[in-house]
């Protein structure tokens, strides 16, 4: 039974459009979460809301945590999704059409994080996706709910370390997964404990897109620019070779 109050959806209602709505309580209703408790973050394109979902098997019923990503129907630059997406040889039939190109986007979230978690980089795991709402595991105490932050507000403690990690994460996620995640800097990079967590992959593109080399670089370019600051010194052209050559 979904665990959400006529009061909680007073405020929903006030912020979420019907359809949206509609697909929330699709969510409880498929057991996948019981209420939204709190925004996590309100982007340009998309809010993230933690979640409760508490298991039927659970000792003393204590809820574990989830996220639920929720894309902008309407005020999100569908147009900017379009310019990622069309280089996709997995989408090359996509038309220009907003719902359609959101929907695959979110898809695409879908799929590049499977292609990630199975080469082993550290991503969240998707739970399930619904239109244009995606639940993925809680990066962070799944008890209480409190997510790991974003590398520009919690810098490593151990910056060549950190580095060093991510770095292997990337290389991993080109080798084997065959992706560039085409917008990696300190806003899409989790500290969790020490360990970097690579997030938001909607924009990740096959390493044979049209536009991967130009994304790879700029990735390593975000990269450098902030470990550089940290007191890591490499060049784009050397991290580059790094990822891309064969360990």
């Amino acid at each position: 039974m979904a665990r959400i109050t006529h009061e909680r959806w007073k405020v929903y209602g006030n912020v979420f459009d019907e359809f949206t709505r509609n697909d929330i309580i699709k969510l409880t209703k498929q057991k996948h979460i019981d209420e939204l408790v709190s925004p996590i973050s309100i982007g340009k394109e998309a809010n993230i809301f933690s979640a409760r979902k508490i298991e039927e098997d659970a000792k003393n019923h204590e809820p574990t945590y989830r996220i639920v990503k929720i894309y902008r129907l309407e005020a999100c630059n569908f147009n900017k999704m379009y310019d990622y997406i069309k280089h996709d040889p997995r989408y090359f039939t996509i038309k220009k059409q907003r719902r359609q190109v959101i929907f695959s986007w979110v898809q695409r979230e879908y799929r590049n994080l499977m292609k990630a978690r199975e080469a082993g980089v550290k991503v969240p795991l998707v739970i399930n996706i619904l239109h244009h709402l995606i639940v993925m595991q809680l990066i962070g105490d799944e008890k209480t709910g409190n997510p790991a932050q974003r590398l520009k507000q919690a810098p490593p403690k151990k910056p060549k370390e950190f580095f060093e990690k991510l770095v292997e994460n990337v290389r991993l996620l080109y080798q084997k997964a065959k992706l560039v995640h085409g917008d990696l800097s300190e806003y899409n990079i989790l500290n969790f404990k020490e360990t970097p967590v690579i997030i938001d992959m909607s924009q990740a593109s096959p390493i044979d897109a049209v536009n991967a080399d130009e994304l790879l670089d700029r990735d390593m370019r975000n990269m450098v620019s902030y470990f550089k600051k940290h007191g890591v010194e490499i060049t784009a052209e050397e991290l580059k070779k790094k990822i891309v050559g064969k360990k």
